[in-house]
């Protein structure tokens, strides 16, 4: 079976929208957005759920075939910890 792709069509939903909290706006092509990730998101959490026990799936993972040298010594940042630490170095000051 081929890969799946999420094919984004344009059109706007004519949905509710959610009440902003204090300073925050959302226009709506933010909300058109944030929907339309979340949506394509369900369907690969959909596509994972459903390849599970079988041999063929239908998300692919993206590997380099010839990676970048300049990269060879790239650490990934643990986003949670740094911001564990911003915040406890921000209540010392």
């Amino acid at each position: 079976s081929p890969v799946s792709r999420v094919v984004y069509n344009g059109k706007r939903s004519g949905g509710p929208r959610s009440p902003g909290t204090g300073s925050e706006i959302f226009t709506p092509a933010h909300e058109e957005n944030v929907r339309f990730i979340y949506e394509a998101w369900q369907c690969v959490e959909r596509d994972l759920r459903s390849q599970m026990g079988s041999e063929r799936g239908l998300v692919e993972e993206y590997v380099e075939k010839m990676p970048n040298p300049s990269l060879k010594a790239f650490k990934p940042v643990d986003l949670g910890d740094l911001k564990r630490r911003n915040t406890q170095d921000a209540k010392k000051s």
